[in-house]
This record gives C-alpha cells, sequence and structure tokens, in this order.
C-alpha cells in the first residue's frame, strides 16, 4: 500500500530530523568532549586552570586578573596586569573594550554637589587621554620610572585647552581654558599665545573654544609602555608585554627579598613567543607568573 505523498514526505523529513539530532546533537558533542580529553589538550578544554600555592584553583591561565588590595592599589610584590575595562575588571560576562578612541581628550568634570537619579555623586567622566595618563603617572610612581607621556600634564590628566579666538575659529586668542584641569587646580601651562590660562570651572560650556592638545617636553619614547596604559579590546587579556615586566621587575625582586636576576629567570620561564614563530608578539603570562614567585618566594608574600 503506498502511502499518500504528503505523509510520505513528512516520514522522510521526520527521519533526517532523527538522523541528524543523532550525528549533530549526540555523536558530534561526545566526539568533541573525547577529544578535548586527550594528552596535551586535556588543561585547555578545562578552561586552561592554574591553581595557587595551596593547590586550590585560583584562575585560568587566558583571564587576566588584578593584583590589587580592597582600595584598588596594586599589591608591590605582585607584577601588575594590564588595564580591564570589562565589568570591574576581568569580568568573563562582561567581556568589553572601553569604546573610547583617539578623538577623547576632553573630560566630563565632576560637578561638586551634583548626584545622579539614584542620589550618587557625580563623578565625571575622563577621556581616553586622562585615563592614559594617570595610568602612566601611578605605573612611573609605582615602579620608579619615568611616568611623563606626551599631552599629559604633571599631575595626570589630559594637557588640553580650550582656545577661544577673537572671530571663531581665527583671530587673535582672546581666552584659554585648562579643560581638563578643575578649580581651584593651577594650569599646567601659565599662558597660551600671550593669554593666561585658566583652570576649567565644572559644568561650564567651553565648547566655542578650539580643542588644542599641548604636547609638552615628555620624551618621545614613553619609559612607561602602552600595555601598562590601555586596556585589551576583550579586557580579559591576562598577557603583558616583556617591557612592561622589565620595569616592574626591580621592585617585585626589592618586595620579595630576592635578587632582580631570580625575578628576571621567572618572567623568562613564563614568556611566551610569537605565535608559529611570526604572529603577534612576545607576551608575559601575568597570573601564571605571580604564582610561580608566591611558589618560589613564599617569604616576600
Amino acid at each position: 500500500m503506498r502511502l499518500p505523498s504528503w505523509l510520505a514526505r513528512h516520514l522522510a523529513a521526520f527521519r533526517a530530523v532523527l538522523v541528524f539530532t543523532a550525528l549533530l546533537g549526540l555523536a558530534y558533542p561526545l566526539v568533541l568532549v573525547g577529544v578535548g580529553q586527550l594528552p596535551g589538550l586535556h588543561d585547555r578544554a578545562e578552561g586552561s586552570l592554574v591553581r595557587g600555592v595551596d593547590g586550590a584553583v585560583a584562575g585560568s591561565g587566558l583571564i587576566g586578573q588584578s593584583f590589587t588590595d580592597g582600595a584598588g592599589n596594586a599589591i608591590p610584590r605582585y607584577f601588575q596586569s594590564r588595564p580591564s575595562a570589562a565589568g570591574d575588571g576581568y569580568d568573563p560576562t562582561a567581556t568589553a573594550a572601553s569604546n573610547l578612541g583617539p578623538n577623547s581628550v576632553e573630560d566630563v568634570l565632576p560637578v561638586p554637589g551634583a548626584v545622579d537619579e539614584e542620589g550618587n555623586p557625580d563623578e565625571g567622566t575622563p577621556s581616553l587621554l586622562t585615563q592614559v595618563c594617570a595610568r602612566s603617572r601611578a605605573a612611573g610612581e609605582l615602579d620608579g620610572v619615568d611616568g611623563r607621556r606626551p599631552f599629559c600634564t604633571p599631575d595626570g590628566v589630559g594637557a588640553v585647552l580650550r582656545v577661544f579666538h577673537r572671530d571663531g575659529l581665527t583671530g587673535p586668542v582672546t581666552r584659554a581654558v585648562s579643560v581638563n584641569q578643575a578649580c581651584p587646580a593651577t594650569p599646567f601651562v601659565g599662558s597660551y599665545a600671550g593669554v593666561a590660562v585658566e583652570c576649567a570651572v565644572p559644568g561650564q560650556d567651553y565648547s566655542g573654544g578650539l580643542l588644542t592638545p599641548v604636547r609638552g617636553d615628555a620624551p618621545a619614547e614613553p619609559a612607561v609602555p602602552a600595555d601598562a596604559v590601555t586596556a585589551s579590546g576583550s579586557g580579559l587579556d591576562p598577557h603583558i608585554s616583556p617591557a612592561y615586566a622589565a620595569i616592574q621587575v626591580a621592585r617585585v625582586a626589592r618586595e620579595r627579598q630576592t635578587s632582580p636576576e631570580q625575578v628576571r629567570r621567572l618572567v623568562a620561564e613564563h614568556t611566551d613567543g610569537r605565535g608559529l614563530g611570526f604572529l603577534g608578539e612576545p607576551r608575559v603570562n601575568v597570573v601564571e607568573l605571580n604564582i610561580a614567585l608566591d611558589r618560589a618566594f613564599p617569604a616576600g608574600g
């Protein structure tokens, strides 16, 4: 007895669903799980977990961590990680970049006494330039190197003026405001084009002035590397550059009461080269390095 054509088509479709469910919904996942248990792949399949000195899981070798105290200050005995814009820092559920670009140079200064809709004090919004300047200054102070960068003020904000001209964008300068330095701060430069530079009054509109970054006298090649002051695209990067690790060696050795040579040896052991010999740049895994330091020099902890 031949089945009606419409029923035959539905049965054929049902059989196809069963076959592909078995293949792709059961067999394929089980094969991948089995492959993940092979030697050399097991740790990666489990999340590249790393264990601390006590044997407990301390994190993942693929996700960075902040080595700071409760107040957010760097713990001197540890190598410091790259900044993170993922949530409160290295949050896998909020992986993201800041989405700020080269044109982000002017801060939104907090207005004293102002609150948001929930009653929280106005904290303002720092520009990318000011974030970079502040991080560079802090890293320089922590590791005893020159933290100056081009277009940064000595107090760690973007060295940016709003310059007002008599005829809008042309003509003599009539006013200059250091827009990232809230009054009563002393402007980073006393005068511009013969006009005294003013500090900025929070909440005042200076958009009529021409935005003018000032380079200053910082070295062309800052001592603090770029990865010490900028976050990665994911916000989860556990690596820093060998250059950033190098400026931290003396501090960590001092805090761990050991020699810089011993610390450099551990840094070298946790430095990965370029992928396939030519992709990317050498990098140091900070999470694994700090665990190795705790094992090798526990007295310093």
